[in-house]
């Protein structure tokens, strides 16, 4: 018993003692935790206006609201309304604007590239939503992550319906975020894209990529920075720009093939990714059909050529990683093909045949 009292003495002492210590240390705050309330009420005030310029009579509500509220009252207009979404990041191409400071076009590259994902089956897009993650939020890095982002809305008419900014602290380093973007389009399911009349003889249209896009940055910046010793304000030589400006090139959206694809005349659409031509246009063809890409038929942009020539990439794994010059591709009937390759509103493109499908077994054959 008296053992018994004399521990419990102890534990009152030491109770005393820790609550007394507690009681002298500075009151915590989520701050203090890494997580600043106040950063985030300053990029609130700054990425709303930025919001604002994307919408259109389409959105209800305001800024802020839990949720997007989109008017969808112009469904009645179709006959047979479907919803296309996709999803996706921007991946390893991140990295470089860590490095040079620059954050906006990858703001624009994570919308071009879904608005590319849809558009393929021939929808136009309706609204996005964009979620970043970040260590340490700083107003700064989204001002110029959602001023990119806000811009290529715009430009593809899409409404900036909603997002999440998420800030976390032992996850990310400070200065590092990841993005990852929602999009919702529309089209009428008569109108739907999807390679099932496809057929031998007809033509495979290329349009041309601005630079690497969004695919095969692990590889490119393993060349660049490890094996050719570049770093990223070195000066590219072809082009006068800094390798970091030349990687930062923003993924190119193909909004202009929407009229087009409303005349009929485009039969598949591929968007090349991740995975190249290999693995993205065999998932437009029929069972029946192959794809053969003529790849003398143009010269890849300079940067391919340097990673290839620094990085000794053989062939296929160059065009299995990297668009190579060539961001989408089209399939058209023979008798199409001179009236899409010379439309007005493909010019900024440069459409060209670089290929044509032949009888097959759903395979992309590629031709050095």
């Amino acid at each position: 018993m008296i053992f018994l009292l004399r521990n419990v003495s102890r534990f009152n002492r030491f109770n005393e003692e820790e609550e007394k210590r507690i009681m002298q240390q500075k009151p915590l705050t989520y701050a203090d935790a890494g997580v600043s309330l106040a950063a985030w009420a300053d990029t609130k005030e700054r990425i709303g206006k930025l919001v604002k310029t994307t919408y259109t009579g389409n959105v209800l509500g305001r800024f802020g609201q839990f949720g997007g509220l989109f008017d969808v009252s112009m469904l009645k207009e179709y006959s047979k309304p479907v919803l296309v979404s996709s999803v996706d990041g921007v991946g390893t191409k991140l990295k470089i604007a860590f490095a040079t400071g620059i954050h906006d076009t990858v703001g624009e590259d994570i919308v071009n590239h879904c608005v590319n994902d849809i558009l393929v089956m021939g929808a136009t897009p309706l609204f996005f939503l964009d979620y970043i993650g970040m260590g340490v939020l700083s107003p700064d890095i989204m001002e110029q992550f959602m001023t990119g982002l806000t811009r290529a809305c715009r430009n593809a008419g899409v409404v900036l319906i909603g997002g999440e900014t998420a800030e976390m602290p032992g996850i990310y380093s400070k200065g590092e975020y990841d993005i990852a973007g929602t999009i919702v389009g529309i089209v009428d399911e008569p109108e739907i894209i999807d390679g099932r009349t496809i057929q031998p003889g007809d033509r495979v249209i290329g349009l041309r990529s601005n630079g690497l896009h969004t695919n095969g940055y692990s590889l490119a910046r393993k060349i660049v920075g490890e094996v050719a010793g570049k770093t990223y304000d070195d000066v590219f030589p072809p082009t006068g720009r800094t390798f970091g400006q030349e990687l930062l090139r923003p993924h190119r959206a193909y909004s202009s093939l929407l009229g087009l694809m409303k005349k009929g005349i485009i039969k598949g659409c591929a968007h090349l990714t991740g995975g190249g031509f290999q693995e993205n246009i065999d998932r437009i063809l029929p069972h029946r059909c192959d794809a053969v890409i003529d790849t003398k038929s143009w010269k890849p942009e300079a940067i391919f050529q340097f990673l290839q020539k620094y990085g000794n990439v053989e062939n296929d794994e160059m065009y299995r990683t990297f668009n190579m010059g060539i961001g989408m591709v089209v399939v058209v009937d023979k008798k199409d093909a001179h009236e899409v390759v010379h439309a007005p509103v493909l010019k900024e493109y440069e459409p060209l045949v670089i290929g044509s499908i032949t009888e097959g077994a759903a395979k992309v054959l590629m031709e050095y």
